[in-house]
């Protein structure tokens, strides 16, 4: 099968297009093949290896896995010897990220833990679209305690892979939100259902005088003082994003209860909760720029612009 490997860490030209045995699935596992993928920050903070400690679980020197790629979605072409809930033609869809990655190929081999039956009414491309970062946002936006629909909930980078995700699910469970955003994606986080929306150009919303009883950043690019600061009495923050190594320690060394770090994992159970919300048609997957199988390196070299408008996708077959 063809995949793109790197046998060093570095930009995404590092990245090559060989050809390589095709996993064979263990007795838990199912073979997908691969017929769309999603581009994730993940993706090219693993290519370089970055922030440098990292590769203490990357690789110190070479990385481990040499197949990126985490978020698939496909049909099933075989299951393994205990696997009895899924069938060879199923389509599914996955997040490989615990699991030593590999999607960025034609076919992987994928643990039933990590993945669902593709909601019936996305195409490959949108499904590929939606796990890591819909359950990093569910998975944000829950960490706290379940949502209410009394809460006020500001979603700091709602126009990103993330932020658009967040943005749909806290209206689904009735909350108010404020969306943080540029000038030109104004229009993109009011079309997602947000009630209010924050040009950071102009606004800063630690500054704006509102209080939320729940922050989802994104970003991570504030204070934790800052966050708090913007916290109603009794109000928590997640932050799901850091734009420095910095801002990471801050969180964990000062968050403490209220401010919280969030490493998404993703679990079937998760994802058939994003499903049901898909099928009522109360979340979409957004895609800002599609991309042939080939020219995934390009892919993970835009989103790392930091410009991408909500997912990149790539048509595998």
């Amino acid at each position: 099968m063809k995949a793109f490997i790197y046998e060093r860490y570095g930009p995404p030209e590092t990245l090559r297009m060989v050809e390589v045995d095709k996993p064979a699935p263990n007795a838990d596992e199912v073979l997908v093949k691969v017929l769309a993928a999603s581009v994730n920050a993940a993706d090219w903070h693993v290519l370089r290896g970055k922030p440098l400690f990292s590769r203490a679980t990357l690789g110190l020197l070479r990385p481990k896995h040499q197949i990126l790629g985490v978020d698939v979605a496909g049909q099933v072409e075989a299951v393994g010897s205990d696997v009895t809930q899924l069938k060879p033609g199923d389509e599914v869809y996955a997040n490989l990220l615990d699991h030593g990655y590999g999607g960025f190929a034609e076919y992987a081999s994928v643990p039933v833990e990590a993945l669902s039956l593709k909601p019936a009414n996305l195409s490959f491309e949108e499904a590929a679209a939606v796990p890591m970062a819909a359950v990093t946002a569910l998975q944000g936006l829950g960490h706290h305690g379940e949502l209410q629909p009394t809460h006020k909930v500001l979603i700091n980078g709602a126009s990103g892979g993330v932020g658009t995700f967040a943005v749909q699910i806290a209206k689904s469970y009735g909350a108010e939100v404020t969306a943080v955003t540029s000038t030109r994606n104004l229009d993109l986080v009011r079309s997602l259902g947000a009630d209010h929306v924050v040009d950071y150009t102009t606004t800063d919303f630690v500054r704006g005088g509102r209080r939320y009883d729940l922050i989802l950043d994104t970003v991570g690019n504030r204070s934790v003082r800052e966050l708090r600061g913007a916290l109603a009495e009794g109000g928590k923050a997640a932050v799901t994003g850091f734009t420095s190594v910095a801002r990471l320690l801050g969180v964990s060394l000062r968050g403490g209860k209220d401010v919280a770090q969030v490493q998404a994992h993703v679990t079937t159970k998760d994802l058939e909760l994003l499903s049901e919300l898909i099928e009522a048609g109360k979340v979409r997957p957004r895609i800002d720029r599609r991309y042939p199988f080939a020219e995934i390196p390009a892919a993970i070299a835009y989103l790392e612009q930091g410009h991408a408008r909500a997912k990149v996708v790539a048509e595998v077959a």
